[in-house]
Parts: structure tokens; sequence; C-alpha cells
């Protein structure tokens, strides 16, 4: 089993093998990987009191995550 980042571990544990495939070979797949794990930072650096943000801001980004999870959901 391939190893998922925190930004992935909940919601895609089950499909590592399928996500280290398809990272290797599908460009899109890589950038909404990349994409997902920027906002899951930015999330959690709110969420810890580390980055102050309004909460809509915190709304936003959720949202935004939310979209490309439901992509790689729907690529897996």
């Amino acid at each position: 089993m391939t190893h998922l980042d925190d930004a992935l571990a909940e919601e895609f544990a089950d499909k590592a093998d399928a996500i280290h495939a398809l990272k290797a070979t599908d460009g899109r797949f890589r950038d909404l990987l990349d994409q997902n794990h920027t906002l899951w930072k930015q999330i959690q650096q709110i969420q810890k009191g580390i980055a102050p943000a309004e909460d809509a801001v915190l709304e936003d980004l959720e949202k935004r995550r939310l979209i490309i999870l439901d992509e790689i959901a729907n690529r897996l």
C-alpha cells in the first residue's frame, strides 16, 4: 500500500494504489493532488490559529477543497 499524505488519508485511504497509479500517469490528477494539498494546509493553519482568517475565508477554502475532492473521486 502506498503512503497517502494527511490531506487525503481520511477521504481515500482505501484508494492508495489507484492514487499512486494515476499520480504517475495523469498530469491533471497530479495538479488536483497539489491543489488539494495546498488548500488542506491553508485550512489546517486557519483551524489551528496559525493563520488568522475570517470565517468566510475558511468556508471558501473548504468549498474549493470539496470541489477538488469530488473531481479526485470521479477520476478514481
